[in-house]
């Protein structure tokens, strides 16, 4: 009669699955791949097609082609030298990619991404077109309702991608949707970080229930 004792299949440990989302580094370079791709090719085309030429009326007036060398910032926004943009532009970039590994949330994700096509797209034109290097002139390309930017600073794919993605981000933040795939309780929210410092308390202590794995006192999504 074998008298060891079974382990009771109670007693066995499982390993703690991670609750949260999986990391979205891929879908943010894909995103980023795709943005910066179109910007590129974009800009080919119109240096090819619209040198010299006048700009081309289309949708009926609502949106103007034609080909502008901004030695500035997106939009036209003169804040210093080319040099200054270009360093700028690297930090973002270096700061998307350092920061990518911490997340969560596919719409940060596409947010990000975006962004840093944005960023490449004209750091690209800095780096790589007259009049030389790290002050070349972005071609902006896209005018609307009216041609040379009378209506509004022309723009271009990398320009758009940045205030798409930007405005994605504030959204999500607005939202209570966090990077890392979690969603800021409205309470939370409202009370802000500080109040919960200066009691000592904070929503996690009051209710017991609201604090996730990370310690942020955020219900995963």
């Amino acid at each position: 009669m074998n008298t060891e004792q079974q382990p009771d299949p109670s007693d066995i440990e499982e390993p703690q699955q991670d609750p949260r989302p999986s990391r979205k580094v891929g879908l943010l370079a894909l995103v980023a791949l795709l943005a910066y791709a179109v910007d590129v090719v974009t800009k080919v085309v119109v240096t090819a097609t619209l040198e010299g030429e006048e700009p081309i009326r289309l949708l009926g007036g609502a949106v103007y082609l034609q080909l502008l060398r901004n030695p500035y910032a997106a939009f036209g926004m003169d804040i210093g030298g080319t040099w200054i943009l270009t360093v700028v532009a690297i930090a973002v970039v270096v700061g998307i990619v350092w920061f990518a590994r911490r997340l969560r949330s596919a719409g940060w994700a596409v947010g990000l991404g975006l962004v840093l096509a944005g960023a490449l797209g004209n750091l690209t034109d800095r780096i790589f077109r007259a009049p030389g290097v790290f002050q070349g002139h972005v071609v902006d390309f896209i005018s609307v309702f009216a041609p040379n930017g009378e209506f509004f600073p022309v723009f271009n794919a990398a320009d758009s991608a940045i205030t798409i993605g930007a405005g994605l981000i504030v959204l999500l933040t607005l939202f209570g949707r966090d990077y890392d795939g979690s969603v800021i309780p409205r309470g939370r929210r409202a009370k802000g970080a500080g109040s919960d410092i200066d009691s000592g308390t904070g929503s996690d202590a009051e209710s017991g229930t609201d604090q996730d794995v990370d310690g942020k006192g955020r219900s995963a999504e």
